[in-house]
């Protein structure tokens, strides 16, 4: 067990706790889910380039110090420099953020080593900074980028914490989710038109997950009513959207 604790430590680990967490877009080499403590995780950092557009920025995840906050989310172990620099590009060039380092926790609290941590601070030009959790909902209804819209971006995020760890409580996360499903259902919005059409395949580690039966109740568990893998799932023919 100590070799394997000191073959985590001397390897590069990058943790994700927004897109990252269900697309992170890079070859690594395994990845676990579990937590970093002193921060807590806030849509305060705006976005005109994957989620948003120099007219009308998208609202996505950052992190704010909190001496008692923890935020769940996935670590992966970096596989080389292209990974890091595509990183590079997509959180810092792109996305305005800066990097710094903490200690991530593995959910099963047998392993901790260090992380590196991409989060946004208001030094950055896109950076919004706090508003009402209806304010930051309305303006993810209305805003779309390059990579999708911003529904999508928050959407998959809260799913991936319900589906992978449902003993994570994130009060901003859940909240502007329960906010925008409820305004997509006034607005008789398609779901799936907003989710892109597409799905994303998790690959987590063994280890990461439940184990045995436990396990393969967490992946056949069925989608919940008002998910957009519901949507998803349903024959695009019988779909009535709207259109955006």
């Amino acid at each position: 067990m100590e070799n394997a604790h000191d073959d985590i430590d001397n390897n590069l680990w990058v943790f994700g706790y927004g897109s990252l967490c269900w697309h992170p877009g890079f070859s690594y080499i395994r990845s676990m889910i579990g937590y970093v403590k002193g921060f807590d995780r806030r849509f305060w950092q705006g976005n005109t380039t994957h989620r948003g557009t120099i007219e009308k920025p998208g609202r996505v995840a950052t992190l704010i110090e909190d001496k008692e906050g923890v935020v769940y989310g996935r670590a992966f172990q970096v596989q080389d420099n292209e990974a890091l620099s595509y990183l590079e590009n997509r959180e810092c060039a792109l996305g305005g953020y800066l990097t710094t380092i903490a200690t991530f926790h593995s959910r099963d609290e047998g392993k901790q080593f260090s992380v590196i941590i991409y989060i946004a601070t208001n030094k950055n030009e896109q950076w919004l900074g706090e508003a009402s959790l209806q304010n930051i909902a309305h303006q993810i209804i209305e805003c779309s980028g390059q990579s999708g819209h911003n529904v999508e971006y928050l959407l998959r995020l809260a799913d991936f914490m319900h589906r992978y760890l449902p003993e994570a409580h994130d009060e901003h996360l859940f909240t502007l989710e329960m906010l925008v499903r409820s305004r997509i259902k006034e607005e008789n919005m398609c779901l799936a038109t907003l989710m892109g059409n597409r799905d994303f395949v998790i690959d987590l580690d063994e280890d990461a997950e439940p184990a045995g039966n436990e396990r393969a109740e967490a992946n056949d568990r069925p989608p919940r009513e008002n998910s957009f893998q519901f949507s998803a799932r349903i024959p695009s023919k019988s779909l009535r959207c709207v259109k955006m």
